[in-house]
């Protein structure tokens, strides 16, 4: 017998039973006996929820083309899910009316990789959410579906909020499929589910030039009393940059890296890295010596900008405090990282560019990039400086490379061609300039400053270009990447060969970067 049922019985039998009175003080019995009490129907208890067929699924707008529909179209394949890259979005489900929402079935993509995480909620109206849970995490290898609990909930939509996976290198939030269980619609009133609109996509395409943001460019640089009796971090704040140089000290075969703290401690190297006799920061970079990588063409004595300033417990790379994003970046990683937008400023000149023309090398002669911003494994930007040996002026131009895809090329004075005649109004070497690299969301400004003449800026929108994603960090880089190289070996090149000793050379007098 069912505990509460016997509970019940028991307490019924002792009552007192109930007399009435009679005249004359008498007592006699009851005129009418006593009418059964029927105990209330034991409650149905619902031990067996069943499948509950979902009318509906929507999200913001924002997946990848695997559509929020796909997540209950009874298809468990990898083809068919919904993913949307962030933390914080979302998918809900339209069950049609309400029901005795009793459990829920998530199956996830790549479950045997990774686990994800996520939120459940449920409402009648769309408006008013109740948590069923928050801080779930899948199961790493449960493939198929995993089933979550539910008690107490009157609901007709079903929101799971998404908040990445356990992957180190994305941020996907990538469901198979979502099913729910109920033990009977509740008939409780239910609303129409109101969606915000979805974001209209923006009309620019990665390239197309649009309105420079107010206040880019800024006024240029100054330059402060340089001492050249000092090293570069006794002119220059570089507790936020570490160095690269063409030299392998600990034989690893790649360039030696000089970190915030060595470098801002007096670091300098006679041959690559100095204080000019003007007190200026010079760059020096031959066309020929140890790279960052095994996989990078050309050579370079640059700085990295590194965000968090001599504090080795926060990783060079990744969306961390040590790197920045874009504004246009879903708000974890603004949150996640070290600074958002940025801003990097310049006063310099080249000094010296390669000269000597190599057979199937006329098209890198005299190619310098003087500030880059660099991005997981692609660049935003590179600003190119560029003079041609017959020459005496030098172009300025830079490139945008969108996520796998072609760079495109933008000029500001001059022409990057390898045939181009002598502009005009080009920079010679050794006369100063200013550069500005500003980026707000998705739009890149450019903008070359010099003492009595106009500014030229150009501003170019990144949409679609891939950089506004999740995982995507940025870092600005400045000084001397040298884009020249030797077409052979090393040892194929006569000991005189002029083309040994072709190097480039920079020299900044102020330099500044800045985030939000």
């Amino acid at each position: 017998m069912n505990p509460f049922r016997s509970a019940f019985l028991i307490a019924f039998s002792t009552l007192p039973l109930v007399t009435a009175c009679g005249g004359g003080g008498g007592s006699s019995a009851p005129s009418n006996p006593a009418t059964p009490v029927t105990p209330p129907a034991e409650p149905e208890v619902c031990t067996s929820p069943t499948a509950t067929t979902l009318v509906a699924a929507y999200d913001d707008g924002s997946h990848d083309g695997h559509s929020p529909s796909d997540a209950i179209d009874g298809d468990l394949s990898d083809g068919s899910r919904w993913s949307s890259e962030g933390d914080g979005k979302w998918l809900i489900v339209d069950l049609g009316e309400a029901f005795d929402i009793r459990q829920i079935h998530t199956a996830w993509y790549k479950a045997d990789e990774r686990a994800s995480y996520f939120d459940l909620e449920y409402s009648l109206d769309g408006q008013s959410w109740q948590l069923i849970g928050d801080e779930y995490q899948s199961t790493l290898g449960v493939i198929g579906f995993e089933t979550w609990p539910v008690s107490n909930a009157d609901g007709r939509y079903i929101r799971l909020t998404g908040h990445g996976n356990s992957a180190a290198d994305n941020n996907w939030n990538s469901l198979l499929e979502i099913a729910v269980s109920d033990c009977g619609a509740t008939h409780s009133v239910t609303q129409e589910l109101q969606l915000p609109e979805t974001p209209t996509p923006p009309s620019e395409q990665p390239g197309q030039t649009v309105t420079t943001p107010d206040g880019t460019p800024s006024a240029p640089l100054t330059s402060v009393l340089l001492d050249s009796s000092l090293p570069p971090s006794g002119n220059f704040d570089l507790s936020r940059w570490y160095l690269s140089v063409p030299t392998d000290t600990d034989g690893n075969g790649k360039s030696d890296s000089i970190y915030e703290a060595e470098l801002n401690a007096g670091y300098q190297d006679n041959n690559y890295f100095y204080t000019a006799a003007d007190g200026g920061m010079t760059f020096v970079c031959p066309i020929y010596g140890y790279k960052t990588s095994t996989n990078t063409t050309y050579t370079r004595v640059e700085l990295r900008g590194m965000l968090r300033a001599g504090d080795t417990s926060i990783r060079t790379q990744g969306v961390n405090q040590n790197n920045w994003v874009f504004s246009s970046a879903p708000s974890a990683a603004q949150i996640a990282a070290g600074g958002v937008d940025g801003v990097l400023k310049a006063t310099l000149a080249v000094n010296h560019v390669t000269e000597t023309v190599e057979a199937g090398s006329d098209y890198r002669v005299g190619r310098v990039v003087i500030g880059q911003i660099h991005a997981d494994d692609d660049e935003p930007i590179r600003l190119y400086y560029r003079k041609l040996p017959g020459n005496d002026k030098g172009s300025i131009y830079f490139a945008h490379e969108p996520i796998d895809r072609s760079d495109l090329w933008f000029e500001l004075i001059g022409s990057k061609d390898s045939d181009a005649a002598n502009p005009v109004d080009g920079i010679a070497l050794n006369e100063k300039f200013s550069y500005e690299i500003h980026v707000v969301g998705n739009v890149l400004s450019v903008s070359i400053l010099r003492d009595g003449k106009d500014t030229i800026t150009q501003s170019i929108s990144m949409n679609g270009s891939g950089y506004d994603a999740a995982d995507q960090y940025m870092y600005f880089k400045a000084g001397v990447y040298i884009q020249d190289k030797l077409e052979k070996d090393f040892a194929d090149y006569a000991s005189d060969d002029p083309r040994l000793t072709d190097y480039a050379q920079v020299t900044f007098y102020a330099l500044e970067a800045s985030h939000n």
